[in-house]
């Protein structure tokens, strides 16, 4: 009723009052048309990108709001606002809510293809927001588009690095995916081909992140704490830098009080790289509350580190993640973590009534999950001492792992799975404690007793030998394994060890 009875009292008016009206309304219209887009972090749109960071999502979207009211004409707020849809698909991993945020996408990418064309944001932000949908499509398995979408975001980001040579957000992005172009497993390929043009090295997009911190350094940047994050990730999984990695993300800006975001980054590299207690330590201080979006997954994190830590509360924190979580990635893991837990704990029955549970809930789409349901369909009960020592080891308890398994022999078991898993064990542990002249005599008896098995001991063997050879430098013999690496194919953990020789591979040519 409301729209009619606006008609008829616009049509009431006399000429010169509508006239008036007319004038008034096209100058309105034509100085929203004429004027000036631009991309600018203002004190406002900082805020919105601090508040996003932090999973304050509310308040974000509520500073967003201002600024689009207020700021009209500064497109960089729907740059910021795609973030927070890629953290919500990301985290929750919900099919429907994916399908539902996605229509925003093509939007933002118009309204900023509306802006200043002069701008280094302009070619940059339609880049991250096609990189961050390309990231949250691998949560669904798909694959093809998201590879598409990478290559999109590749050529823009190329394009605007050739006319803004000095523009640093942009080295940020292009610098990750000039490390990751070389070290993509074979059985992605296929993504490669379909990514016609994109080349680089670990050392070319090493250097270009390396440049933008030493940036950061010394000029205000407000991407320096993802930038530093991407950095200890490289460092860690492409530059098998354990200690850099650590040294990277915990100094610099990075506070692991402020919000979960950060405590799930400064946790993921501390679990990584034997700093399991730390770890701990932070999950266990990470704010909670209404004011951040829930972030289930870290109660997942800090159930499996007390689990390294063979905490008696380790199940709590497992349980809850399991209670809340609606997404579809680890489920599986969880309970198979679940079991152990039990299994440690000498409960039979606990274990099994878990482990049965991994072949009813979840998905299958991840290699965690695809190896606890292995297990569940085997049916055969771990080794409770080799259980013990692999998760002590996880948890960088290197020798609490030894004392436990040095009066272990192969004669101590029957199955070859266990006598395999035993040599490949204090292989792995004796390499940590430093003793590489030990560890290569029982990696080698991994693989030369183990390289016919479907097992993962022999490939990860070899992987880990080539890490010793080039922390050695000797390169031939580091190209020797990571080569043998390569050409076993087993059943568990295939794609990572893979990409990690294909790493190693990287570094030795570079």
């Amino acid at each position: 009723m409301l729209l009619p009875h606006l008609l008829h009292t616009f049509y009431r008016l006399e000429p010169l009052r509508l006239l008036l009206i007319s004038a008034i309304l096209f100058f309105s219209v034509s100085h929203q048309l004429s004027a000036t887009t631009k991309f600018e972090f203002t004190p406002e749109a900082k805020k919105a990108y601090d508040l996003v960071l932090s999973l304050r999502f509310n308040e974000a979207r509520s500073t967003i709001f201002q600024i689009k009211f207020e700021d009209p004409d500064n497109l960089i707020v729907y740059y910021i606002e795609n973030y927070i849809d890629f953290f919500t698909v990301f985290i929750n991993e919900d099919k429907e809510e994916f399908k539902a945020l996605e229509k925003n996408k093509d939007y933002r990418l118009d309204r900023i293809k509306q802006g200043d064309k002069d701008s280094p944001y302009y070619l940059y932000a339609q880049a991250e927001i096609k990189l961050q949908w390309a990231l949250a499509r691998t949560k669904f398995e798909e694959y093809f588009t998201a590879f598409t979408e990478v290559r999109a975001a590749y050529k823009l980001l190329t394009k605007n690095q050739k006319r803004f040579p000095d523009f640093m957000a942009n080295k940020k992005s292009l610098g990750i995916l000039h490390a990751l172009v070389g070290t993509v497993p074979d059985s992605y390929k296929w993504g490669i081909k379909l990514l016609g043009g994109m080349e680089g090295t670990i050392k070319q997009g090493q250097q270009e992140i390396k440049e933008v911190i030493e940036y950061a350094r010394r000029h205000e940047f407000i991407f320096e704490e993802e930038t530093r994050v991407m950095y200890a990730f490289l460092m860690l999984h492409l530059k098998n830098q354990d200690e850099a990695a650590w040294n990277i993300i915990n100094s610099g800006s990075i506070k692991n009080n402020n919000n979960p975001l950060s405590c799930f980054a400064l946790a993921n590299i501390a679990m990584r790289t034997g700093k399991n207690d730390a770890a701990i330590s932070i999950l266990e201080k990470c704010p909670t509350g209404r004011e951040f979006m829930p972030f289930h997954y870290l109660d997942f994190m800090l159930g499996l580190a007390k689990l390294y830590r063979r905490d008696t509360d380790a199940d709590v924190y497992i349980k809850r993640f399991l209670s809340n979580f609606e997404g579809r990635n680890y489920i599986k893991e969880a309970y198979q973590k679940l079991a152990w837990f039990y299994l440690l704990n000498n409960d039979i029955t606990g274990y099994y009534l878990n482990i049965a549970l991994v072949r009813s809930k979840g998905e299958k789409a991840i290699e965690p999950d695809k190896n606890a349901l292995k297990e569940a369909k085997l049916g055969e009960l771990p080794d409770k001492t080799l259980l013990e020592a692999r998760l002590l080891f996880d948890g960088g308890y290197y020798k609490q792992a030894y004392n436990l398994l040095k009066a272990k022999s192969e004669g101590s078991y029957q199955k070859k799975k266990f006598q395999l898993e035993l040599n490949y064990r204090l292989g792995r542990i004796t390499h940590k404690l430093k003793t590489l002249d030990e560890a290569i005599v029982y990696y080698q008896k991994t693989i030369d007793e183990g390289s016919g098995e479907s097992y993962f001991f022999a490939c990860n063997a070899a992987l880990q030998i080539g890490h010793i050879y080039e922390e050695l430098n000797q390169p031939k013999k580091a190209k020797e394994y990571y080569n043998l690496c390569l050409s076993l194919k087993p059943d568990e953990y295939r794609n990572g060890l893979h990409q990690k020789a294909k790493s190693g591979l990287n570094r030795l040519k570079s």
